[in-house]
């Protein structure tokens, strides 16, 4: 008996060292691809990574992983030819394959969230003063205009929503004209506005949901490309 608890305690000690191990060439791992890894072709501020899976260094001799999970903050990029800083970019990679000697990876398909603060937004759009949450599908947005020497100020309850497969569309639900002759249409200009994404970190946009925090774009991809 006394062997036996020899055994198990030794069983369990080397069990331990070898999942410690493990973790820690994966933690190791994980910090050396956050330093290098791209997925939205612009400056990222921060990069974090997470490997799935144990154990890490069977995947690691394949140079295969089953999922990654890739979060990106303060990426500054391009959509439609205009810079857009999108605060937060949470992406689940599948069927990851390091390509060449560690020099990139392609994943099989991935799934994510971008998330784009109102000011943010606001810059992009290039128009409006101020936006925030309206509720589900809304975002209230705040504009000035210049009537007869005056500044008039209007803030609007605006519904978005994809157009074209990869365009944000933020359209005012209603204008109050006030009687006063185009007021409306001088307002619409500095609130509504359309703004090309394109591909986000060579993903199609599925979806646009307005949320307190700001807009969460999802994207989807096959055959996803992360350089190093």
């Amino acid at each position: 008996m006394r062997a036996l608890r020899i055994l198990l305690v030794v069983a369990v000690v080397l069990g331990g060292i070898l999942v410690g191990g493990d973790r820690l060439a994966a933690a190791w791992a994980e910090s050396e691809v956050a330093g290098r890894a791209s997925l939205a072709g612009g400056r990222t501020e921060s990069v974090e990574v997470d490997i799935k899976g144990f154990p890490f260094l069977t995947q690691a001799a394949d140079k295969r992983f089953g999922e990654v999970e890739v979060v990106a903050r303060g990426v500054h990029t391009q959509a439609g030819g205009k810079p857009v800083r999108i605060g937060e970019l949470v992406v689940d990679l599948r069927d990851v394959v390091v390509t060449g000697d560690w020099a990139g990876a392609r994943a099989g398909s991935a799934t994510g969230t971008a998330l784009i603060s109102y000011a943010d937004l606001v810059a992009a759009s290039e128009r409006a003063t101020a936006m925030e949450y309206g509720g589900p599908g809304k975002v209230k947005v705040t504009g000035s205009v210049e009537v007869l020497g005056r500044k008039v100020t209007r803030t609007v309850v605006s519904s978005v929503t994809l157009v074209g497969g990869d365009t944000i569309k933020v359209r005012a639900d209603e204008v109050p004209g006030e009687g006063i002759p185009l007021l409306e249409d001088m307002i619409r200009e500095r609130t509504d506005f359309e703004r090309p994404l394109g591909r986000v970190a060579g993903m199609r946009v599925s979806k646009v949901e307005p949320r307190p925090e700001g807009l969460a774009v999802t994207v989807t991809g096959q055959d996803v490309a992360i350089a190093g």
